[in-house]
């Protein structure tokens, strides 16, 4: 199958996808424990247990890696199948699957990796046994990468690890940490980077939170400090990581866009714009409200497409380009405009935040209700959408240089 042919395939469900639908429609309501549903559903604060909880829910009901191949334990399902699960899931108040290990590490080390790493490692990240988290920005290398300055000296059987990685997601959670480290100084800086798989309780590691706007500590800096990794933690060869790091960002991209996520928030805007009022009207009978909810769900409905298209690529064997970056663009400005809206619907009513209130047991004052106070946490926590997995405006340097030679 040719590039064009991949992404002219029939995409449309058939009747046993529709049956294989109401399979996980029926599953997430029947398995999802209630206060996760909660949470989810009202925005409110998902603690790691939770997360691990579903996630060995679904892997004990062989659902764990949707987008894994059979041969690694996965569900080596279609694009069209994904696209249900992950659509079914979000509707009924699941929450994510982290990335991290399932869709970021994981298919590296399925490419990249040697036996061994894949039989130590995959079958914990399916049930979150190890919970991962990336190590790749650092003080000055964000979407730079390739100046990052962490370095990594060979010193018999093992890397000696010096230097500070920042804003690494969940850090705080991790027992394990994928990581870009600088293993040569020699030739361009892409040719001396290689990639490191590092235990977070190892001596000389440090987790420092960064609170974000949202009131959240979901961001940290980690400072690195003569730490010591086996050389056995090395994937793929010693200076070749940049290939990896541009092959599992382009997972990190796809997963950015976010299409499970809009399809929720666009649900909520409807039940919200249903109920709140304007002039003594719903405000899904103002026009003018009514025309900009009909706008993103076009946006919604087209980023649903191209993101069939693109899996539909990868699974016909042919080389991801800039069509992750074109996603995540397009699928961060989507959640930030759904935000917005939401903000808008809910009104003074949001405001102030209150982070207590993110809580599933928080019974303080809220301005306007409980239900509509979590809105400007997300609202704000939906700013930084844009920013990681390489800001939108690399992404579309990258596109400019790539198709138009710019």
């Amino acid at each position: 199958m040719n590039r064009q042919e991949a992404i002219h395939m029939d995409l449309n469900a058939t009747p046993a996808d529709e049956e294989f639908r109401l399979e996980v429609r029926s599953f997430v309501a029947q398995n999802l424990p209630d206060d996760i549903r909660r949470k989810v559903l009202g925005f409110l604060r998902v603690e790691r247990e939770d997360y691990v909880r579903w996630q060995r829910i679904l892997a004990e009901r062989g659902w764990g890696a949707p987008g894994w191949p059979a041969a690694f334990g996965g569900c080596g399902w279609d694009a069209v199948r994904r696209n249900i699960f992950d659509d079914e899931c979000f509707a009924g108040g699941a929450p994510r699957q982290m990335p991290f290990g399932l869709s970021m590490i994981a298919p590296v080390l399925m490419k990249f990796g040697t036996p061994g790493q894949q039989q130590r490692f995959l079958p914990r990240v399916l049930t979150m046994d190890d919970w991962w988290c990336q190590g790749y920005s650092e003080p000055g290398a964000g979407s730079d990468l390739a100046s990052l300055k962490t370095r990594a000296e060979r010193a018999g059987d093992h890397y000696v690890v010096t230097g500070q990685k920042i804003w690494t997601s969940f850090a705080q959670w991790a027992n394990w940490m994928f990581a870009l480290v600088r293993t040569s100084s020699a030739g361009k800086p892409q040719q001396g980077i290689s990639l490191l798989l590092i235990p977070m309780d190892n001596p000389g590691i440090t987790v420092r939170p960064i609170k974000t706007l949202d009131g959240g500590f979901d961001v940290n800096e980690v400072f690195l400090d003569q730490v010591k990794v086996p050389v056995e933690n090395l994937v793929g060869a010693e200076n070749e990581g940049w290939t990896i790091a541009k092959y599992l960002l382009g997972h990190e991209r796809t997963n950015i866009a976010g299409l499970g996520m809009c399809k929720r928030l666009l649900r909520r805007l409807k039940e919200l714009a249903r109920t709140q009022f304007k002039h003594g009207l719903p405000l899904i009978d103002d026009p003018r409200f009514r025309d900009r909810i009909v706008r993103i769900e076009i946006d919604v409905l087209a980023q649903e497409w191209a993101l069939a298209r693109l899996i539909s690529l990868e699974h016909s064997g042919q080389g991801l380009g800039v069509e992750p970056s074109m996603l995540k663009i397009r699928g961060s400005e989507i959640q930030g405009e759904l935000g917005e809206l939401l903000m808008e619907c809910a009104g003074a009513y949001a405001l102030p935040h209150l982070h207590e209130a993110m809580t599933i047991d928080y019974a303080g004052p809220t301005a306007g209700g409980i239900d509509v106070n979590p809105l400007a946490g997300l609202y704000l926590d939906l700013r930084k959408v844009a920013i990681y997995g390489g800001t939108n405006e690399i992404q579309r340097g990258l596109i400019g240089k790539t198709v138009v030679g710019l």
